[in-house]
């Protein structure tokens, strides 16, 4: 069972958004989607590397975000290469994703509140992590990963009744 509607990651809007917000601020640079993918747990979950606070609340179903993560972003990034604010550049590999060149005028005139912050942890994100390569990064977001969901784990008591 696909359990990705029960967080708050599931729109293809939002994961886009948040991309495009990343790809924005390192303009000129272009990602990867594996890239992309790192740079967006790290904008949703700045607070767990030592950046500002959290664009999102820690859900206790978090478990599950790393696995579904990927395809809601590739979606995001389908939703606005067909928009026009997001081109994507084929390589050997794959692709790369960079801003279009209506991308950060559409991000600079929203005005809501959550838009707002997501811009200051993409820029902290993309400044922050710019010398990392994206597979140290990768070990990153997944150590502080671990490091979260061992918190939920229960405690094992051995030798004990209770």
């Amino acid at each position: 069972m696909n359990n990705a509607h029960l967080t708050p990651f599931n729109s293809p809007l939002e994961t886009g958004m948040r991309s495009l917000a990343i790809l924005v601020v390192a303009f000129p640079i272009a990602f990867d989607l594996q890239r992309l993918v790192e740079m967006d747990y790290l904008v949703v979950h700045s607070g767990d590397a030592n950046g500002p606070q959290s664009l999102h609340a820690p859900l206790p179903l978090r478990s599950g975000e790393l696995l579904v993560r990927r395809g809601l972003i590739e979606k995001g990034l389908l939703l606005m290469l067909s928009r026009g604010l997001i081109q994507r550049i084929p390589k050997d590999d794959g692709f790369n994703y960079l801003a279009g060149e209506v991308a950060a005028p559409f991000m600079s005139s929203l005005t809501a509140e959550y838009s707002q912050q997501l811009m200051v942890r993409a820029n902290w994100a993309v400044k922050q992590f710019e010398n990392v390569s994206t597979e140290d990064v990768r070990r990153i977001t997944h150590r502080l990963f671990e490091e979260w969901t061992s918190q939920f784990q229960p405690i094992q008591r051995t030798g004990t009744n209770l």
